[in-house]
């Protein structure tokens, strides 16, 4: 049997978190390998935002993430920010633009990051092979990677398999079966930033500005209406802090006193139809589906404040989510406290790393889990 082909590290994953966590340690002298299943790597970058990648967030903070251990990732934040991720794609003269709420997009296309990535990980010797499926990972001394096209062995290894969501992209738990195989606690997963269920009016399609509120959690963005329920950026951020059986309310008119408006307009437009005044203020579908029919004049004001609460108040309980398959994210993962938060490195099983999407770290939609990946691929490239 022939030996297997020897390398400081091997990374299995080659999304985000992956290919940062390559690129530096590659920078350090590292021999790395970094192995990925699919056909190319990058999957999920090219996917994202539109095709044009939602890279980072301005505002990312460590508030901005969800985990058992909400102090776990502000270490590998502060070790490597936004800022330092901006640095690099201004160095590879990547243009780039802010949407609303500090979401940093390329002007051009996300296979720009991808290839950015890729050029940093040749330019230090990395050594990227694709379509190869990881059998079994053993550590008997060092670790042995069993793959469908032969052995690999290395003092390190980097879980930065992903997660669960969009199993059509190739998503799998590996990750968290390889953590379970070497003792380590993986926490409940559940889909988040995800489309929720429930009935609703036949209005898909139609979109607004709302808040959306689950506990504490508040997301001020927009809410869409679709054929199995609610989706929009408002609704997948509140799906992270969701769980069955809970309410979720929203404001569907958050910069207006509803009760003032339709009585004020109740005397100024007495002859109007109240849907037609209702749709002053919402698309007219939503308008048509939530207000009675009638002439202004003839409403009762307890009847119009009765409304204007529904309007602000608006309560309900999903059905469920539309599951891993619409997911953005995970929520959940490898148990943080297994893990060192400076490094990434299991406490337990020296060499062994995990990263990215397969920790139980969940950001916010807007660049944030870019955000994680970068960051906490760059503090394990520095221990390898």
């Amino acid at each position: 049997m022939s030996q297997p082909q020897a390398f400081d590290v091997v990374v299995m994953g080659g999304g985000a978190a992956g290919l940062m966590c390559a690129m530096r340690a590659g920078q350090r002298g590292r021999r790395v390998l970094l192995l990925d299943h699919a056909e190319k790597v990058g999957k999920k970058i090219l996917i994202s935002g539109g095709g044009r990648c939602n890279f980072t967030n301005r505002d990312a903070r460590p508030e901005a993430f969800l985990s058992a251990n909400p102090h776990f990732a502000k270490s590998a934040l502060a070790r490597y920010t936004q800022h330092d991720f901006i640095d690099l794609v201004n160095k590879h003269r990547i243009a780039w633009h802010e949407k609303t709420l500090g979401q940093l997009f390329c002007d051009g296309s996300a296979r720009q990051i991808v290839a950015m990535l890729l050029d940093e990980c040749a330019a230090v010797g990395v050594d990227v092979r694709v379509a190869h499926k990881v059998t079994r990972v053993e550590k008997p001394a060092r670790f042995t990677v069993t793959t469908d096209h032969g052995d690999f062995s290395a003092a390190s290894v980097v879980l930065a398999t992903g997660g669960l969501s969009i199993p059509k992209m190739g998503a799998t738990g590996f990750a968290h079966e390889v953590a379970r195989h070497f003792g380590l606690r993986v926490t409940d997963t559940r889909p988040a930033l995800v489309p929720l269920t429930l009935p609703v009016p036949e209005i898909s399609g139609v979109s607004l500005d709302v808040e959306a509120r689950c506990g504490r959690a508040r997301f001020r963005e927009a809410l869409l209406f679709t054929h199995r329920g609610l989706s929009g950026p408002a609704i997948l951020q509140v799906s992270s802090y969701w769980k069955p059986g809970q309410e979720i309310v929203v404001d569907l008119l958050p910069d207006l006193d509803a009760a003032s408006f339709l009585k004020e307009r109740k005397r100024t437009r007495p002859k109007a139809e109240l849907r037609t005044v209702l749709a002053e203020v919402l698309p007219q579908r939503l308008s048509q589906s939530l207000a009675p029919e009638g002439l202004m004049a003839n409403q009762r004001d307890r009847d119009l404040e009765t409304l204007a609460t529904r309007l602000k108040v608006w309560t309900f309980v999903p059905t469920g989510t539309e599951g891993f398959a619409k997911a953005e994210v995970t929520l959940g993962g490898i148990d943080t406290d297994g893990l060192s938060s400076k490094t990434m490195e299991a406490k337990k099983v020296s060499g062994l790393f995990a990263i990215g999407e397969a920790v139980d770290v969940t950001g916010w939609l807007g660049g944030y889990n870019f955000q994680w990946a970068w960051s906490s691929g760059w503090v394990a490239g520095e221990a390898v």
